[in-house]
């Protein structure tokens, strides 16, 4: 997976249990500095209260790998593995290294340990990343067999990998006939990460993000593309590549991390055994040199594809002033650049929101902005999206006039505090995969020898800061004269859209294949059609994985851990209360209905979640309320929710849910923004509108290209439930094009006179359920605030008839068949249609989905089409999709709302894709899987099912879709029951050709089969 890093202060974790005495950490601390274990050396060890750890640094001592073990009370354990590469030319090597590597290896040589691993493990995360100087081998699990069963895999990948020359053409670039059993077909380019990368730059702002990365650090790796230029792939050899791997995946060059409550002396001594004692120290010569600074600041132009779906047509130019700053490795210098950049940038009390944004020049600041310190020497980046080219001009001038403006006047204190408030609650928040996030954080500058203990210490750099502050009034503005004003490292850098772009790469792909071609002799073109039999062959032949570890079914916990809520009221509102250790925050839901509300209304709900908590309320402007928010809150936001029902297919709820946190101090706060927001919310600023507008058009259409999948899902599962239908107007490219028309819209006062309706049928304590996490010492506090709130709202309270008549109650608790209940909508006439829909767009890839209504989750079918959808994807479509098909992922999936998905992303292929959906079920049907593969298969759900529930979200599930304890229990039971049997028998109920009704829909590029074929509406 390739990717561009942000290295943002998004600190993240969880305690499963609050004990006053932090065990694994206290246990760390008796560590001391200079003891050997395991042939490796302690070199310092730190307690970091804040984030209740204890970290333990070591050097290996013969090779000199450096390691960090972060010990600290979560059963989430993770290990990572980073390795500093820096190529010199855009052939992709790092990146098509990371694949290969995980294709086999010295102890596992079977082909795809990496994906075989996913179905053999409880893992709860697996994964690699190439970045711009760095690959990185993380996975986190919460048992500790597992933990040395995927330990041994990633060690014997990372440094013994087998990289045969078949795997790389699989995974990197080949050519081959285009029908690889046809020698008269023509030849050409395929390969996974060709295909992937092809679809990376399909996305406008990451084709922005990497030209602006090369022509900013003109001299060194970052000048190239890490992940690999489509164009330039094809000139990677496979020598090269080993090549690649000899020099830089050596433990001398590597960071090793592990995080968590098992023992770290396990760790260090399986990672000396299997991999570090068969290496001798060497000197990578891997560094990355500083980039020597310009004397004058450069300009530069790019291109890029027009987009369709622009809020604005006639205005889609991009243009961003870049400024290099310094040494990541400066850790309190990094900390207050990356503080200065979001004052600047950061919500609409910011210079620059207020200078670029609200004047409406563009449509968003551009897809690169703000502080980036993902590279040796970070960058700050400001500019627009979506403006006309005329403006480039008033564009440059403002930036350079806001600077000034900053250096003049500084910052309000209220502004700093409310960011320093934003970073004790990160610190507080527990998420459950926070041995990932620190991972992840501490990647950079810990890959250029910076201290990874120095960045966890976040208080101490807070100290800092506030001392500097005090010392010298004006200690940011000099940082901003100095970082800006006075930097001459600074690259404008504008796009435009051209309309040959697409046909441009098209013609420079088929010119570089033609060049490929010619060099080749008619017995290169016999070898070519050999080897491409022979890969189809290998791809084809049964794996013996029996060389991998793997759990067995007894190694999962029979039963679930029960997460305990309490049902009360609050002034006449059901309210779940859940005791969790939150940490000292509080987490308020509420779940507000949509059933009274009329239908021609349903398209603009997402419009509404999105700005009523930003137009302001009460006697804030929207400024105030923003301040007040990031003051007194973790955030607060509305989001529409579709909940299919667990029993029934034509049965679902509709409703926005409400949500926000707070420090425990802050609930009177908290409760008076949401009814200021309840009571008196502001609509009718019509300049703040059409500002959230544009970004909220922009945002749909930049997100098509990466997740074009979820938008050929929603679509195709649109006419075969209700709930279905419901979520393509809500989230689906109906919603796109929705958006889009109201952006393009001269006057919004048709939108503004809507917005009040909408909220009468939606804040209305009438049809409203809320629910409490919290720490047991609050609850009577929260329960008291939270009585006062639903007082203060009582106003909003109206009786209002349902627009359907078929409404169907569920009690909210089962126990009390007659307390407060959830209103579901019932379509009991609901007749579910085939259809299939082609949307084109400008990308070179195809997201495509197929669709089968089956069952819903409490139906006794649910559990084996689960497991069917697991297996097929690891047993037959991924090898058809991905490895043989070349596209970026596949596979199957059964959904909650009884949908089963197949789907494809980032596909060179359209209609052939659909057709191995189709092969997959008779695959099924066959019946030719073993008892260890459905063991497998089970075990990859289990690792779903039994994911960590951060304190925030426990009993959330519960709260949105009534689904109960008991009732996963069952669901769990019926999971290790399901049989062979089961599974043929399903395939051949419900996926069969004269079984089924489906959907399909794929987006992509101009499609001449499906124009021709009057079965497809073409979009």
């Amino acid at each position: 997976m390739f990717r561009q890093a942000k290295a943002l202060l998004r600190l993240r974790g969880q305690q499963s249990a609050w004990r006053l005495k932090s065990t694994a950490a206290e246990r760390a601390l008796q560590y001391r500095a200079g003891q050997k274990i395991h042939g490796f050396t302690v070199r310092e060890v730190a307690p970091v209260p804040d984030l209740f750890l204890t970290a333990v640094k070591l050097t290996h001592d013969r090779t000199g790998a450096q390691y960090l073990h972060a010990a600290r009370d979560d059963s989430n354990n993770l290990f990572s593995v980073l390795l500093r590469t820096t190529p010199r030319d855009s052939t992709g090597v790092p990146h098509i290294l990371e694949h290969t590597v995980l294709c086999g290896s010295e102890k596992f040589p079977c082909r795809d340990p990496f994906f075989k691993m996913l179905n053999r493990s409880l893992s709860t995360f697996m994964n690699a990343f190439t970045a711009s100087d760095y690959t990185m081998y993380p996975f986190s699990t919460q048992n500790g067999k597992d933990f040395q069963n995927l330990l041994s895999v990633y060690l014997d990948a990372v440094f013994f990998p087998c990289l045969r020359e078949q795997d790389f053409w699989q995974e990197g670039w080949r050519l081959e006939n285009e029908e690889a059993t046809d020698p008269s077909s023509p030849l050409v380019f395929k390969g996974v990460v060709f295909n992937e990368m092809k679809g990376v730059f399909s996305d406008n702002e990451r084709v922005y993000a990497q030209h602006l990365q090369n022509k900013l650090y003109p001299d060194h790796t970052y000048s190239v593309v890490s992940g690999g230029e489509p164009l330039v792939i094809p000139d990677l050899t496979w020598e090269q590549l080993k090549q690649f791997h000899a020099t830089h995946y050596h433990p001398s060059n590597a960071r090793f991390f592990t995080y968590g409550d098992l023992p770290l002396e396990q760790h260090l001594q399986q990672i000396e055994e299997e991999a570090l004692s068969r290496f001798q120290r060497i000197e990578p010569n891997t560094d990355v040199p500083p980039q020597p600074h310009w004397s004058s600041p450069r300009e530069d132009h790019v291109t890029c594809s027009p987009d369709a779906l622009a809020p604005d047509p006639a205005r889609q130019n991009s243009l961003c002033v870049s400024y290099l700053l310094g040494d990541i490795t400066d850790t309190f210098e990094g900390f207050t650049v990356s503080l200065l950049s979001e004052l600047m940038i950061s919500g609409p009390n910011s210079p620059f929101y207020k200078a670029l944004i609200e004047p409406k020049i563009g449509s968003d600041f551009s897809s690169v902005v703000g502080y980036d310190g993902s590279t040796k020497e970070a960058s700050f980046s400001i500019g627009l999206q979506g403006m006309a080219e005329e403006d480039t001009e008033r564009v440059k001038q403002i930036i350079s006039q806001t600077m000034d403006d900053i250096i003049q006047n500084g910052f309000e204190e209220e502004r700093i505090e409310a960011l320093l408030h934003k970073i004790e609650i990160q610190m507080k928040h527990q998420s459950t995969n926070f041995g990932l996030s620190l991972a992840s954080y501490i990647a950079s500058a810990w890959n250029h020898d910076g201290d990874p203990v120095q960045l966890l210490q976040i208080s101490d750099s807070v100290a800092k800061f506030k001392q500097a502050l005090v010392e010298n009034p004006r200690f940011l503005q000099d940082k901003v004269k100095h970082y800006f004003k006075e930097n001459t490292h600074r690259l404008t850098l504008s796009m435009s859209p051209d309309e040959a772009y697409l046909e441009k790469q098209a013609q420079a792909e088929e010119e570089k294949l033609q060049r490929k071609i010619q060099a080749l002799s008619d017995s290169d073109k016999k070898e070519i059609y050999e080897k491409g039999l022979e890969l189809l062959a290998a791809q084809s032949e049964t794996q013996d994985v029996s060389c991998l570890p793997a759990l067995k079914m007894c190694d999962i916990e029979p039963k679930i851990s029960p997460t305990a809520v309490q049902m009360g009221s609050a002034g006449g509102v059901p309210v779940q209360f859940c005791e969790q250790p939150t940490n000292g925050l509080v987490y308020f839901r509420a779940m507000c209905s949509l059933n009274t509300l009329p239908e021609d209304l349903r398209l603009y709900v997402p419009l509404f979640c999105s700005v009523i908590t930003r137009m302001g309320s009460g006697d804030l402007d929207y400024r105030q309320q923003a301040q007040q928010m990031e003051l007194r809150t973790g955030g607060m936001s509305v989001s529409p929710q579709v909940v299919p029902d667990s029993t029934h297919l034509d049965m679902y709820e509709q409703g926005v849910l409400l949500f926000s946190s707070c420090l425990e101090r802050n609930l009177p706060h908290m409760f008076q923004l949401w009814s200021d927001i309840f009571n008196s919310p502001h609509f009718d600023d019509e300049e703040r509108l059409r500002v959230l507008v544009m970004r909220a058009a922009q945002e749909l259409a930049n997100g098509i290209s990466y997740s074009g999948h979820m938008y050929a899902m929603t679509r195709a599962g649109r006419h075969l439930t209700p709930a279905g239908d419901l979520q393509e107007t809500f989230g689906g490219m109906k919603q796109v094009k929705f958006m889009k028309r109201i952006a393009e819209m001269s006057d919004l006062t048709q939108v503004i006179r809507t917005l009040p309706r909408i909220k009468k049928h939606l804040l209305n304590p009438d049809n409203m359920r809320c629910a409490v996490n919290t720490t047991p010492q609050k609850l009577s506090d929260t329960s008291a605030q939270l009585e006062s709130f639903i007082r203060d709202v009582a106003g909003n309270r109206k009786q209002r008839k349902p627009v359907r008549a078929n409404i169907s109650e569920r009690p909210l608790d089962p126990l009390h068949e007659s307390g407060p209940s959830r209103k579901l909508i019932c379509e009991q006439n609901f007749q579910p249609c085939q259809m299939k829909t082609f949307f084109q767009m400008p990308f070179p890839v195809n997201f495509v989905s197929e669709i089968i209504r089956t069952v819903p989750f409490a139906h006794e079918d649910y559990a084996s089409l689960s497991v069917l959808a697991r297996m097929m994807t690891a047993k037959y479509l991924h090898g058809e999709i991905r490895e043989k098909g070349g596209a970026y992922g596949g596979g199957a999936r059964m959904g909650g709302g009884g949908l089963f998905t197949f789907y494809s992303y980032r596909d060179p292929n359209s209609v052939q894709t659909l057709s191995a959906f189709r092969k997959g079920v008779d695959w099924a049907k066959s019946g030719p899987f073993t008892q260890q593969d459905i063991d497998e298969a089970k075990l990859s759900i289990f690792s779903a099912v039994d994911a960590p529930v951060a304190p925030a979200d426990k009993g959330s599930g519960r709260f949105l879709s009534g689904i109960t304890d008991e009732m996963k229990q069952s669901h769990r039971e019926r999971l290790f029951a399901v049989t062979h049997k089961n599974l043929v028998g399903v395939a051949e109920r419900y996926l069969s050709v004269g079984q089924r009704t489906c959907g399909v829909s794929i987006l992509g590029p101009e499609n001449e089969a499906i124009k021709k074929d009057p079965s497809w509406i073409v979009k």
